[in-house]
């Protein structure tokens, strides 16, 4: 019998619910809603609008709810770090931050001041980065709000919360908050103790794929619904992700392609180590009790600011339009790191790219398509010395390199990315994180049995595109040119 499930899945862009069939070990998706990702700016600081991402959340469930009244299951995934806090009643404590809030500048040295970087990592095992949840609650360290918050929930958990009212953490969201302990799988209470920071507003961690209850009352009498599972699928959408990577036997990563690139493998144990310390790889959770060992790579993000400011500009353009420009742009005319810091706040990124491009010797960018190129070719090549990485701590060959989500359609990328690497890529699924969001539900509600059948299912359901690596050479050159700058 055909089983519905519906996917809430909110990246830092955009958000959207799917509603999914899953008939005969085939599945099918149609989506039913989609919405800008609402945030905005209040007293100098960036916040998600938690009130209209929740009444978005709820229209895309009454439209799903239109097609079909029999819904197996509801899960959520979202994009990693940001938290909001409730007070001991329930209520929510204000907007949560956006994790390219500039309060978190300068906040890691604060942190390492108090405690060595060795030893977070030694506990976390988690990727050094300003926007982690670690550094966003230090920023809150004085803040009255911290006084009268009895919990603290990170952003799908406070969706699951609102469903159904259980103060719960999905394992796979807590992993990225470089607060949780790498081999345990508990808060490393210990570490946040040394810096001053409370550990009652830590709650329950629960695993990948757990049944969180029904619909509450007053929420399925809104929505006139009835007692629909809320299951906690991998609430990060890189977990859930990687869920729908369909691969079989061979040495394979991933890169889960969007506004970040996360790109990856799948372990059975954290590696925490002096090499895995010294790359700045992170392990965080995943389905079943696994470890995602993976880079954060800055992504799309440099794209979607360079269009951003260029429709400030009057020029509006497609990404289907800037990509076709940088395809017809000279190659390697200058090269960036992706991860540049200056890159990770909004604003401004073509005159960021241009001064990175003079400070490197460089001639800056002259036309919209080296502009967009240049960022394809940086990301590129920084998938080149991520892969590398990955083979020195793994000490073996990734022979295959799977690129999941909407990143997925930029073949000008995935071509480049099968140049620079000197690897076979598969692309595909687009809708990876969605899909894994169901196959979890399905999972959860034992409607597929194992991890093994619903990548099975993944490859009987979705196409995917090959791409081979070519002209070794002329990458080569350019990546010696990236290690150098």
């Amino acid at each position: 019998m055909a089983k519905r499930y519906v996917a809430f899945d909110l990246g830092a862009e955009s958000g959207r619910s799917i509603l999914a069939t899953l008939d005969a070990q085939k599945l099918a998706l149609s989506e039913t809603h989609r919405f800008a990702n609402p945030h905005g700016r209040m007293n100098g600081h960036d916040h998600w609008d938690l009130l209209a991402q929740w009444e978005q959340i709820k229209t895309g469930l009454k439209k799903s709810l239109e097609i079909s009244r029999e819904i197996a299951g509801i899960g959520i995934d979202t994009w990693g770090v940001d938290f909001g806090l409730l007070d001991s009643d329930g209520n929510v404590l204000g907007n949560p931050f956006m994790y390219r809030d500039s309060r978190l500048n300068g906040m890691m040295d604060q942190v390492f001041s108090i405690l060595p970087r060795e030893e977070i990592f030694k506990s976390t095992g988690i990727q050094f980065m300003q926007i982690n949840s670690l550094y966003q609650l230090f920023a809150m360290r004085s803040s009255p709000l911290l006084k009268i918050a009895d919990k603290m929930l990170f952003v799908p958990d406070l969706f699951n919360y609102l469903f159904t009212g259980r103060k719960v953490a999905e394992y796979s969201i807590a992993s990225t908050s470089q607060m949780l302990d790498a081999r345990s799988g508990k808060w490393a209470t210990g570490m946040l103790e040394k810096l001053g920071l409370p550990t009652g507003l830590l709650p329950e961690i629960v695993p990948s794929g757990s049944v969180l209850g029904p619909v509450q009352k007053d929420v399925a009498e809104h929505l006139n619904c009835g007692e629909i599972p809320v299951i906690a699928p991998a609430t990060h959408d890189t977990g859930s992700a990687v869920v729908a990577v369909p691969a079989g036997s061979d040495s394979w990563c991933y890169i889960s392609s969007g506004t970040w690139s996360l790109m990856g493998v799948e372990l059975s144990s954290p590696i925490v180590n002096e090499t895995s310390a010294a790359l700045n790889y992170t392990n965080e959770g995943g389905y079943g009790g696994t470890i995602r060992f993976l880079k954060n790579i800055m992504g799309l993000w440099l794209v979607q600011e360079c269009r951003r400011d260029l429709l400030s500009r009057g020029n509006d353009y497609s990404y289907a339009e800037l990509t076709k420009m940088a395809g017809e742009a000279k190659p390697f005319a200058a090269i960036i790191n992706p991860d540049h810091e200056p890159f990770l706040s909004a604003g401004q990124m073509p005159a960021k790219i241009a001064e990175f491009c003079r400070s490197t010797n460089q001639n800056a960018p002259e036309s919209v398509g080296a502009l967009i190129r240049a960022c394809l070719e940086g990301l590129a090549l920084t998938y080149r010395k991520t892969l590398e990485g990955l083979e020195k701590v793994l000490g073996r060959r990734i022979d295959t390199i799977h690129i999941l989500g909407g990143g997925t359609q930029n073949e000008l990328l995935n071509q480049m990315t099968a140049d620079a690497c000197q690897r076979r890529v598969v692309a595909g699924p687009i809708e990876a994180t969605a899909i894994g969001n169901v196959l979890v539900q399905a999972l959860a509600l034992g409607d597929v049995k194992s991890l093994a059948e619903a990548r099975a299912i993944v490859r009987n359901s979705f196409p995917m595109k090959y791409y081979e690596p070519r002209d070794s050479a002329i990458w080569q050159a350019a990546y010696a040119r990236y290690r150098d700058i």
